[in-house]
């Protein structure tokens, strides 16, 4: 039986009723399948309607109230972590925190439940190395933390969603401390640069959701630039978020 989408030129959901019955409770009409929508139902952050869909935007630690489960039970996510901070005196970059979304990692399947929201801080001042980020955390989606840059002299940066540029006098023109930790797949992040070991002390730029930082040079006294952001689609156009910290 074909489906229908129109009764008398009416869309069959903007029908309350037909010949006298709810029209929610008509599964065919004349031998064809009625196929009612059911639009999810949930709360939580700022909600922005696009279309039929509904984009929750969570800049705090907050719940996902999930009320109604719809016809269509994929929901879409891109969850970031908290950035890491810079290291200081010729210190590397700060690491993205890791970047992770539906567009690469598939949607997911969530049930008529209140899932806790957690949004992971950025790295906060530290002395020396640069402070992690802290993770955030939605269902089964976790992002960690961006790793703090590294600090002269022989200072790493450390490893997270993202890595930290390594400080000067550590690296040289290789790279810095890994990204993607803990590993999970897709990839959530990008390692640091590798700070100059000699001439100019030089910080590496911090690793980000799509690319590496790069080292910091011992020639032209140049820093490492932090990796680029991941590109996401989620609000209708591309949008690049998730960059690394550039050295100093």
């Amino acid at each position: 039986m074909p489906d229908l989408a129109t009764i008398n030129g009416v869309a069959e959901d903007d029908i309350a009723t037909y010949n006298g019955t709810t029209a929610e409770d008509v599964t065919s009409v004349l031998g064809n399948t009625w196929q009612h929508v059911v639009y999810t139902v949930a709360w939580g952050g700022v909600i922005t309607t696009m279309g039929d869909y509904k984009l929750h935007t969570c800049a705090n630690t907050t719940v996902f109230d999930v009320a109604t489960i719809g016809t269509d039970d994929d929901f879409q996510y891109l969850v970031i972590g908290g950035g890491g901070e810079g290291g200081d005196q010729f210190g590397g970059g700060g690491g993205a925190g890791g970047h992770r979304e539906s567009e690469t990692g598939g949607n997911l399947t969530l049930t008529n439940t209140t899932y806790p929201i957690t949004i992971g801080a950025g790295g906060t001042s530290a002395t020396g190395l640069g402070d992690d980020g802290d993770a955030t955390i939605f269902a089964t989606i976790s992002s960690a933390g961006g790793g703090g840059g590294g600090t002269y002299p022989n200072g790493d940066g450390n490893s997270g969603g993202s890595a930290g540029g390594g400080g000067a006098g550590f690296g040289g023109s290789g790279p810095g401390p890994p990204g993607n930790v803990p590993t999970v797949s897709p990839s959530q992040g990008w390692p640091g640069g590798g700070g100059s070991n000699a001439g100019q002390w030089r910080g590496g730029g911090g690793g980000g959701g799509n690319a590496a930082g790069t080292f910091g040079a011992y020639t032209g006294s140049t820093s490492g630039n932090g990796g680029a952001g991941g590109e996401n689609n989620m609000t209708g156009s591309a949008v690049v978020r998730a960059g690394g910290g550039g050295g100093s």
